[in-house]
């Protein structure tokens, strides 16, 4: 077990514990006035479910690393497919309403988001599945586009719920890995003609149908530029806070738990807008590290995948840091007015207790693909001597 620890890509572990305990700290501090005021729950609630969703992770996180290589996923990920393609229609009968979308199901006093579990298995299917092509050196072009045409499908059912964000993610981590795969890169002008003609026939369909899959709220999500000019509005009130809790904590921040913003201004401060809070009481200097913290940890998620010996390995932590990359790029554009505000949660910082779980987990399969690394590059050097 040691050995195997010692193997750990160790800077990215500091960082995925620094965010975590960072995260929870911020989710108790903006989360406490609206968990009394507009919840009706004790001040600590969100801080604790928190708690519990990264420690299941943790435990299951450590588990992947000492009793799962990666060769044997491939036993599992088609029956975790299988559940999440019945899990996603079922949702429209049995899930859970909130904040216009059906994307939830209740259990208990815990709420579960298939479509954050679509981004962690889509990453392992993927994997899976071109690492079985790659060592049957198949050279039919169209058998790969099989997952690209599963997450297709995900994506359109999560975009249904509707919720753009997560089905634009799904849809992006599944594109970015088929075109690192390098059989459709050596044939990537036939790969284009296909998806061109794939994307007219989408956009015939969507014209003759003459429906949308998106309701008037996220519809008005598409007006994002100039927020303030539209306090009073839905389309700029969000975003206008956000701006202003940034204001507000300067260089060095208003201090820890002294957030304004945080007091019913700031709509959902402990989820997609957890940032602004972050700045507005540490202040924009440590804003700033937190974010060049995130492109160091995507640089050594990157370099294992650059480092991976097979293609599942590869693409397992390549699809990891699209998924994380992605989160971060659409969470904070979004709260900058930059792109559209689509609901996307910032890794290990934000409250979601699927997200956070999926997040850590694939932090930790990227952790077990760094072992192994390690472990095939010690077996060459000894094969060597």
């Amino acid at each position: 077990m040691r050995k195997l620890f010692a193997k750990m890509d160790i800077p990215l572990l500091i960082l995925t514990l620094i965010y975590s305990i960072l995260g929870l700290i911020m989710i108790y501090s903006a989360s406490s006035v609206s968990s009394v005021i507009y919840y009706h729950v004790e001040p600590y609630h969100f801080f604790l479910r928190q708690a519990l969703f990264i420690i299941a992770a943790l435990i299951v996180g450590f588990l992947i690393i000492i009793e799962l290589p990666t060769r044997s996923y491939k036993t599992f990920i088609w029956p975790a497919l299988i559940i999440l393609l019945v899990a996603l229609p079922l949702l429209f009968v049995k899930g859970r309403i909130t904040n216009h979308a059906i994307s939830w199901f209740e259990i208990g006093p815990f709420k579960l988001q298939p479509s954050e579990f679509a981004k962690s298995i889509i990453i392992i299917f993927s994997g899976c599945f071109y690492q079985s092509l790659a060592k049957r050196k198949v050279k039919n072009i169209y058998v790969y586009f099989i997952p690209l045409g599963i997450a297709a499908i995900v994506a359109g059912l999560v975009l249904m719920q509707p919720d753009l964000g997560s089905a634009a993610i799904i849809g992006g981590i599944a594109f970015l890995i088929f075109i690192s795969i390098p059989t459709v890169q050596s044939n990537i002008m036939r790969v284009i003609k296909i998806i061109a003609i794939a994307g007219i026939i989408g956009v015939a369909v969507l014209l003759y149908t003459g429906q949308g899959f998106l309701n008037s709220t996220q519809l008005s999500r598409l007006t994002f530029q100039k927020p303030c000019t539209r306090y009073q509005e839905a389309t700029g009130y969000q975003v206008c806070n956000g701006f202003i809790a940034i204001n507000n904590g300067g260089l060095l921040g208003v201090g820890l738990g002294n957030s304004t913003q945080k007091y019913m201004y700031l709509p959902e401060s402990h989820t997609d807008f957890i940032f602004p809070i972050v700045v507005e009481e540490l202040g924009l200097i440590i804003g700033i590290i937190i974010i060049i913290g995130y492109g160091y940890m995507l640089y050594r998620i990157l370099r294992i995948a650059k480092q991976a010996e097979t293609l599942r390995c590869s693409i397992l932590a390549y699809g990891t840091f699209w998924y994380l990359a992605l989160h971060i790029l659409i969470n904070l554009l979004g709260i900058l007015a930059l792109i559209p505000l689509t609901g996307v949660p910032l890794p290990l910082l934000s409250y979601g207790g699927s997200f956070t779980m999926n997040a850590l987990i694939m932090l930790f399969v990227v952790q077990r693909v760094n072992i192994e690394n390690k472990i095939n590059k010690n077996k060459r050097e000894i094969k060597a001597l």
